[in-house]
C-alpha cells in the first residue's frame, strides 16, 4: 500500500495523535517520537506502539531508521523545526500552514532542494478522496465554467488568553488555524488570486478572532472565506459553475459527502466519503508516492512552491488586516 517510508514524530500534541492514529491504521511505519519532554515522547510511544523514543528533535532527526519527519509543532516554529530535519537529510510533511509567514516558507523550499530532500505542507484536505472526486467533475466540465467558492471554517474554540489559539506569540489566531483550509481550497480551484480584500474581528489578546476574504480572479471568478475561533457555523462549500454547482456537506474540509446540483436543480450526482479513520494517512501516502518518483518539489495536488506562494497571500491579508507575530 506504501512505498516503505520509515515515520518520525517531532512533537506530541493533539494533531500528532489524530496523524499517528491514522497512520497506524492504515499501516504504515511510524519508527520514533521525539519530544523536548522524553515522558511525552515515551507515553506517545507507548500509545502507538513505537519502537525509538527520542527526548529531543535534534535526536529525532538524527535517527537513521527514520527517513521523513512530520513536523507538529506550533506555527511559529514550524520553520526552525523542519529546517533542523532537512539538515539531517530527512524529507519532511510540516503541518499547516507550511511556515508562519512566505519568507520563512521559502527559506525552507531552498534548504529542502539544497539537500534533495521533500518538504510538503500536511494540506491533508487536498488528498482526501471527496476532494479528488471534486477536481474530476470539475475537470470534465460538468460545471460549465467556474464562478465561484463560497467556503466557511468557523469554531467555537476557547476564550482562554492563554490557550494557543488566542496566543499571538504562537501563531494563534482564526486566519492561520482555520483560514488556511478555505484559502488553499480556492487556490486549489482558481489558482493565485489577482485581487485580495480581507476584513477581521480581534479579541483582547490581539489574535483575529474572525476574518473574511474575497480573492478575486481573471476571468470574474470570486473566492469568498469567513473563518472565526469564537463562533461556529455550518463548514460547508460551494463551488458555483454555469450548469451546475457543487455542494459540500459539514465538515467540508473532512472526509464528508456532496452533490452535484444542476441548474435546474436536478441531483447529478451524490457522493458519500467511505474513509478509514480520520483520512489524514492520505497525505503520507502521496509524500512517499512523490518521493519514490523523485518529485521532490511536491506533485499536482500540491507542490511546495505553491504552498510558498499561499503563505504570500496570507501574508497579504494579514497586512490588510494589521496583523503582526512577535519577532515579525
Amino acid at each position: 500500500m506504501t512505498d516503505g517510508l520509515r515515520w518520525g514524530i517531532l512533537a506530541t500534541g493533539g494533531i500528532a495523535h489524530m496523524f499517528t492514529s491514522d497512520l497506524k491504521l492504515n499501516g504504515f511505519d511510524v519508527r520514533a517520537v521525539g519530544s523536548r519532554r522524553v515522558e511525552s515522547a515515551q507515553a506517545f510511544a507507548a500509545e502507538f506502539g513505537i519502537p525509538n523514543v527520542h527526548g529531543g528533535y535534534e535526536a529525532l532527526v538524527a535517527d537513521p531508521e527514520v527517513d521523513v519527519v512530520y513536523v507538529s509543532t506550533p506555527h511559529p516554529l514550524h520553520a526552525a523545526n523542519a529546517e533542523l530535519a532537512v539538515r539531517a537529510g530527512k524529507h519532511v510533511l510540516i503541518e499547516k500552514p507550511f511556515a508562519l509567514n512566505a519568507v520563512e516558507a521559502q527559506r525552507i523550499a531552498d534548504l529542502a532542494a539544497e539537500h534533495g530532500v521533500l518538504a510538503l505542507e500536511a494540506m491533508w484536505t487536498r488528498y482526501l478522496p471527496h476532494m479528488a472526486r471534486i477536481r474530476e467533475i470539475i475537470a470534465a466540465g460538468t460545471l460549465g465554467e467556474l464562478r465561484t467558492l463560497i467556503a466557511d471554517h468557523t469554531q467555537k474554540l476557547s476564550d482562554d488568553p492563554a490557550h494557543r489559539i488566542n496566543a499571538l506569540e504562537l501563531g494563534g489566531g482564526a486566519l492561520l488555524d482555520l483560514g488556511i483550509y478555505p484559502i488553499s481550497f480556492s487556490w486549489d480551484l482558481f489558482g493565485e488570486p489577482v485581487t485580495i480584500q480581507s476584513t477581521a474581528t480581534f479579541k483582547s489578546t490581539g489574535a483575529d478572532a474572525q476574518i473574511a476574504t474575497v480573492f478575486g480572479y481573471d476571468g470574474g471568478r470570486i473566492a469568498t472565506t469567513l473563518s472565526a475561533s469564537d463562533a461556529k457555523g455550518p463548514n460547508t462549500a460551494t463551488v458555483l459553475g454555469t450548469l451546475a454547482r457543487i455542494d459540500i456537506d459539514g465538515v467540508w474540509y473532512t472526509p464528508t459527502s456532496f452533490r452535484v446540483v444542476d441548474a435546474d436543480g436536478t441531483v447529478l450526482e451524490e457522493y458519500v466519503s467511505e474513509v478509514r479513520g480520520r483520512g489524514m494517512h492520505f497525505q503520507a501516502a502521496a509524500a512517499e508516492q512523490l518521493v519514490a518518483a523523485g518529485e521532490l518539489g511536491g506533485g499536482s495536488i500540491l507542490s511546495t512552491a505553491e504552498s510558498v506562494a499561499i503563505m504570500g497571500t496570507l501574508d497579504t491579508v494579514r497586512e490588510q488586516i494589521g496583523l503582526r507575530y512577535p519577532g515579525e
